[in-house]
């Protein structure tokens, strides 16, 4: 039986990188898209509780849902396929999912959510802000599936991956990475409507990151595909154990 897999992103179900992806999965198996039916980046992990989601059938092996991106993986494994995907991968998404960026990601949610429901998860963006090239991406995000699908991933663990706006030609390899660290310099933008009220715009600001050669920024601004493993447990464990043996009897 051909390998099943669910194709999905934040940037909306017209974006092109997905329709790359798409074509790309579909060399691997049976690939189907379910996708945002418009633009839901930076919505991170969220869920719709509050509406009816309705997925609509666009073509063959491809539905829009008027909802997040985990939604989408949620209705797409639990009700619009015939059974569990091999293999959950988003993208490819228009702009980096580097560092602290990737808690806002929808793209990266996704992929979160198929890890949750015990899916094999890859996330998927090209490093660049406008001119995006995705067939780099494409190749990267097919070489990597192929392996996932042969080998699988380990326990709770998804895969982001960066990959410079390059040609394939000009890119110099993939690289094992981090999570980097990223800070914003006046990102929050202070303006004044043509009334005179004052309101805010979040966005803009300078990225300013803290350097380490083996993160994934650094991998990227070198001219390599970024590959970071992320891993559900957000347990720092090194603290647990460190609050167990100075605060324990101490709390009341």
């Amino acid at each position: 039986m051909d390998p099943l897999i669910l194709v999905t992103n934040d940037d909306g179900i017209h974006s092109e990188g997905i329709r790359y992806l798409f074509k790309a999965m579909q060399k691997l198996g049976k690939a189907v898209i379910v996708a945002p039916d418009r633009e839901k980046s930076a919505v991170s992990h969220s869920l719709t509780l509050h509406r009816p989601l309705r997925p609509e059938r666009l073509s063959k092996d491809t539905y829009a849902l008027n909802g997040t991106p985990t939604d989408c993986v949620t209705i797409a494994v639990s009700k619009v396929l015939r059974r569990k995907p091999d293999l959950v991968i988003s993208g490819i998404n228009r702009g980096g999912n580097l560092g602290d960026d990737i808690t806002y990601s929808g793209t990266v949610s996704a992929a979160i959510e198929g890890t949750i429901l015990g899916i094999p998860s890859v996330a998927v963006s090209t490093v660049a802000e406008k001119d995006f090239r995705f067939t780099a991406a494409a190749k990267f995000a097919r070489t990597v599936s192929e392996r996932i699908l042969k080998e699988g991933l380990p326990a709770d663990t998804l895969l982001n991956i960066n990959v410079p706006n390059l040609t394939l030609k000009d890119i110099r390899g993939a690289k094992f990475t981090r999570q980097g660290k990223r800070i914003y310099d006046n990102a929050v933008q202070e303006m004044y409507d043509p009334r005179g009220t004052k309101h805010y715009w979040i966005g803009g600001g300078i990225p300013l990151w803290k350097e380490g050669t083996d993160t994934d920024f650094y991998a990227v601004k070198k001219g390599f595909v970024s590959i970071t493993p992320i891993h559900l447990d957000l347990t720092n464990y090194d603290a647990l154990e460190e609050l167990k043996k100075n605060w324990n009897g101490t709390l009341k």
